[in-house]
């Protein structure tokens, strides 16, 4: 979809969605005693060697980069899981399986960021790929039955399918009311009409140009 890629036509760019996405809780095991945290976003510790612990993600990628812990992937994340989720996206086309709502950009993170801590990460990101290019088939399929309503509802969409979706919504949301409702149209026309016109004077070609006068 063209989301995806432009910038302009998405509410948030790709950066800003993983940005967000960072904030998620996900479990790290550390490997050094470390007193708490604190942080506006809360505290976090203290840390206990093979003590599991729950950070934000920010965190655990920063302490993870200092060989500070190991982290866990999501249970979500298991082969088991995404095998499941993968078949109900193809099994249903009218419905969207449950994930969690940042799992493309938690996922992409992890891939980057925590490799050696996921298990079988081929198939894993393999089976991720697919459930995501499953779902962005059914979000077009469903945009093109997409008619006139003043609410849209679709359930179980991720931050980056919202993001896509939402654009093209709100457009043909607004180009439906303004279709339904001649008064908008007709105020609008009258609008541009009532714009005045401003004209350049016209000079003649065969009129001379008078020389300035110095003061």
């Amino acid at each position: 979809m063209a989301g995806q890629s432009d910038p302009h036509i998405s509410l948030f760019s790709p950066e800003e969605i993983e940005f967000m996405a960072e904030d998620e809780l996900v479990e790290i095991v550390p490997n050094m005693r470390m007193d708490p945290l604190n942080f506006i976003s809360g505290d976090f510790g203290p840390f206990f060697p093979q003590i599991p612990a729950n950070v934000p993600l920010w965190l655990a990628m920063a302490l993870k980069k200092r060989g500070k812990c190991t982290i866990r992937p999501p249970q979500w994340m298991s082969i088991e899981n995404l095998t499941h989720v993968l078949e109900g996206e193809r099994e249903d086309q009218g419905a969207f399986q449950a994930v969690p709502f940042h799992y493309i950009e938690i996922s992409r993170l992890l891939f980057d960021h925590a490799r050696d801590d996921i298990p079988d990460i081929y198939m894993v990101r393999s089976l991720i790929e697919d459930i995501r290019d499953v779902r962005l088939h059914k979000v077009e399929t469903n945009l093109e039955k997409f008619s006139a309503t003043s609410a849209v509802k679709i359930a179980h969409l991720s931050a980056m399918e919202v993001n896509v979706v939402r654009p093209f919504v709100v457009r043909a949301l607004q180009a439906f009311y303004k279709h339904d409702n001649p008064v908008v149209m007709s105020d609008s026309d009258s609008v541009t009409d009532r714009q005045p016109q401003t004209r350049q004077p016209q000079v003649p070609r065969n009129a001379q140009r008078q020389p300035l006068k110095r003061r």
